[in-house]
């Protein structure tokens, strides 16, 4: 019988091992909105108020360099609507830097705990200043002095460096006092070209059902798992 440091101990787990049967209800073309966005407002509703996932709005975005070495990281979605998918960044990080060369990107939302997901492709542009600005002012003190403080993906050579351009900041700009929007941070809109709704079930005979963009319209296509 595995003891329980066995069954704590890394080397003993083997990731082949590990399986989850997903079972949910089927997800059908006729239950699809007639637009990507109103679709996935109804899933990004329904998985907020479920109340199991930690931080919905967080997201997988997949970028690229100019000779295609890709890159990945988790970012907080802050915005979207019909014109797409909106979160903010410092330009100067390498997914600001990729993202101006290189505008094609990916979104995934990982929705684990309700076996669902929703992965995105599609073009990337800056959003406006006053866009920027109105949202850089609903961001807690702290936020916003980070986003001065920190020159996002560069090498630093210890994080009390990292704490005292942070406390610099809060003596120049204390509690209260109006911070400027920082001029190398700002938003990225991904206007979506595909959008994929993916519904985990048994047997890993999942439902994929992916809208396409063609001619300022929308196509549905299903996917095989």
């Amino acid at each position: 019988m595995a003891s329980v440091t066995d069954a704590l101990d890394p080397a003993a787990l083997d990731p082949a091992d590990m399986r989850e049967q997903y079972r949910t209800a089927q997800f059908l073309e006729s239950d699809l909105a007639a637009e990507p966005m109103d679709q996935f407002d109804r899933w990004f509703k329904e998985v907020a108020g479920s109340g199991v996932i930690h931080e919905p709005n967080a997201m997988i975005v997949s970028t690229a360099s100019p000779d295609g070495r890709p890159s990945s990281r988790t970012v907080l979605l802050k915005h979207y609507d019909e014109r797409g998918f909106v979160f903010f960044t410092n330009y100067g990080s390498r997914k600001g830097m990729e993202l101006d060369t290189n505008p094609y990107v990916s979104l995934l939302f990982p929705w684990h705990p309700v076996a669902r997901q929703v992965i995105v492709t599609g073009v990337a542009s800056r959003v406006g200043r006053d866009e920027t600005a109105a949202y850089f002012r609903t961001r807690p003190h702290g936020s916003q002095l980070s986003a001065w403080a920190s020159e996002q993906s560069s090498v630093i050579a210890s994080r009390a460096e990292l704490l005292a351009r942070f406390e610099e900041l809060a003596a120049r700009y204390p509690e209260g006092e109006q911070v400027p929007v920082p001029p190398h941070w700002g938003g990225f809109r991904i206007a979506p070209e595909t959008v994929e709704f993916w519904q985990g079930h048994e047997n890993r005979l999942h439902d994929r059902l992916r809208y396409v963009g063609q001619d300022a319209s929308w196509r549905v296509e299903r996917l095989s798992p």
